[in-house]
């Protein structure tokens, strides 16, 4: 890219009292002279807080990242953007997903930037900058902030997230004492990072990884492992060489890079939160993806990564077996190998050194953890006409196919009321129903629908039964549970006419879910239903109520789908 055309010269190249306005306020930091003469400046969207625990090492990567900026010969500033951690955020980060979105792609496109790094950690600041990079399309490059080190308790690994359900389980049941339970979050949460297991997290910068958008090895080494500062310096480096070469997310996150993805999430049996993050980001660049896309091309994927909450390992152990790019070789001809990724090279020539070193952590494609077409099914029916998935892989098999009497409860809340009832009528063949916790329902469709089991159930040894949400589950979870079912209960959905003691049908070898109840009856149902009151009448929640769209669409506002490019109104000054 010629140094005339690029983007922060508009800013600094002047010679007239707009530029001089420009650079005289950047002289208060102590800037010399030369980083105004048309060199790429580069943002980095800096995620860190302290309220969100997985991203408040970020501000150490940013330093890392400008020590390669300022090696490559770039100009490097640091911008704050939203820390969504689903840690603290009530009632759940997803409802800010979208501002975030909205909020880094505006200070991208308002901003001096000819390129940008963009820092995330926990699960929803991922998608969010991906998403904002999409929309202004400028160079970018994601550094992750890298996962926990594994969690270590009484001589065994345990995992965040997977572990807090197991635990909260033991206690209800009686098996482990409240004092044990405390121990334990330390020993779970012991460094720096993002979640270890395979959640939503550690999904996400797979995904980004496999998109294109991450350097080679880089969703995997641990947050306090010195090759993650190794590794934001080399992307700060890249992002100044992507400048040049004018390498945009549009010419890197194509079809084929999605399809890429979405193999690659079968095969490291990774959060069905991806389905609709990598929609919305797809959405962001007009690139055409459905939630079918995610049934079809992953049948022909086993899952291979041994990992929690599917398998028995954790990130740890994923990054010294050769984390993604080893994958990635494994798949081979599965994969879109001639897509181009971030290095300016492509993921064939990415990975074509690439080594497992350890074969029960990153099984072969003929000795895999779970046989093909047992990731992530998409399933449809009556009760889910726009579509419902459901994670296999972490299901228990003998109940994919199953059929039982509906116990409806109008939210989370309803049911932990009762949950602890002795005398609640439920048995193992009960389906849950949990309903109103979709995008417009609670609002900002939280990770919920894992309900835990009644505490009765629990005490006669029983680990999962069927249950039916129309919100999301956090990739840390496991267990037999429909989610994300389309349309919601709260717009109107068939999930808000079901009653207690229907009949559903779950086969989900043939991909169907059924509500047992005939038109005629459902039709006098609808005619009764009422639409929930609006959650709010103001601000962001107001805004995001009127224009979210459903599941299957990404959870994205209506009118932010698009790319929008990076011009800016003409400069004021």
């Amino acid at each position: 890219m010629p140094v005339n055309a690029r983007r922060s010269t508009t800013w600094f190249g002047g010679s007239d009292k707009s530029g001089m306005i420009h650079r005289s306020w950047m002289r208060n930091q102590g800037y010399v002279d030369e980083v105004f003469d048309g060199r790429p400046v580069i943002g980095i969207a800096v995620t860190a807080s302290d309220l969100a625990p997985c991203n408040a090492h970020l501000t150490r990567v940013a330093e890392a990242v400008k020590t390669g900026v300022w090696q490559a010969g770039g100009f490097p500033l640091a911008f704050p953007a939203m820390a969504l951690g689903e840690t603290l955020l009530r009632p759940t980060a997803m409802l800010y997903r979208n501002l975030l979105a909205m909020e880094a792609e505006e200070l991208m496109r308002a901003n001096p930037m000819d390129g940008v790094v963009l820092l995330s950690g926990c699960d929803k600041t991922t998608p969010g900058l991906l998403m904002a990079a999409s929309s202004v399309d400028i160079p970018a490059v994601m550094v992750t902030g890298g996962p926990m080190l594994n969690g270590k308790f009484k001589g065994q690994d345990i995992g965040s997230g997977t572990h807090v359900w197991k635990f909260d389980e033991e206690v209800r049941a009686g098996r482990m004492s409240q004092e044990e339970c405390f121990f334990a979050e330390s020993c779970m949460s012991r460094s720096n990072g993002h979640c270890m297991t395979m959640g939503t997290a550690s999904t996400m910068a797979s995904m980004a990884e496999a998109l294109g958008m991450q350097l080679p090895y880089s969703a995997t080494w641990p947050a306090v492992d010195a090759r993650r500062y190794k590794t934001a310096t080399q992307a700060g480096q890249r992002i100044v060489k992507m400048v040049e070469e004018d390498l945009r997310p549009s010419q890197i996150m194509t079809r084929a890079a999605f399809e890429n993805a979405i193999r690659v999430n079968a095969a490291i049996g990774g959060s069905t939160n991806a389905v609709i993050h990598l929609i919305a980001i797809a959405g962001r660049l007009g690139v055409p993806l459905e939630l079918d896309d995610f049934d079809r091309l992953a049948r022909e994927i086993p899952t291979l990564v041994d990992l929690m909450p599917s398998g028995r390992f954790l990130m740890e152990d994923f990054c010294y077996a050769g984390g993604i790019p080893a994958v990635m070789a494994e798949l081979g001809a599965l994969l879109n190998t001639d897509a181009i990724t971030v290095t300016g090279r492509t993921i064939a020539e990415n990975v074509a050194g690439a080594e497992c070193y350890n074969r029960e952590v990153i099984r072969t494609l003929d000795n895999p953890l779970q046989e093909a077409g047992t990731g992530t099914a998409v399933l449809r029916g009556n009760l889910a006409p726009d579509g419902a998935v459901i994670k296999q892989s972490a299901a228990s098999p003998h109940l994919m196919r199953h059929r039982g009497p509906a116990m409806v409860f109008e939210s989370p809340e309803e049911y932990y009321a009762v949950a602890e009832d002795e005398d609640m009528p439920v048995d193992e063949n009960t389906v849950l129903v949990i309903r109103n916790c979709g995008p417009r329902g609670y609002p900002g469709m939280p990770e919920v629908s894992n309900v835990t089991l009644p505490t009765k159930l629990l005490k006669r040894g029983i680990n999962d039964m069927v249950r039916i949400c129309d919100g999301r589950m956090s990739g840390t979870a496991y267990g037999t549970v429909v989610l994300h079912v389309s349309p919601e209960a709260a717009v109107g959905g068939p999930l808000a006419l079901v009653q207690t003691g229907d009949l559903i049908s779950l086969d989900v070898p043939s991909r169907s879910i059924t509500l047992e109840v005939d038109d005629e009856e459902l039709a006098r149902r609808r005619a009764d239903w009422k639409a929930p009151a609006p959650h709010a009448d103001r601000g962001w929640v107001r805004l995001y109520g009127e224009h979210v769209l459903q599941a299957n669409h990404g959870v994205d506002l209506d009118f932010l789908v698009g790319a929008s490019g990076h011009d800016v109104p003409r400069d004021s000054h």
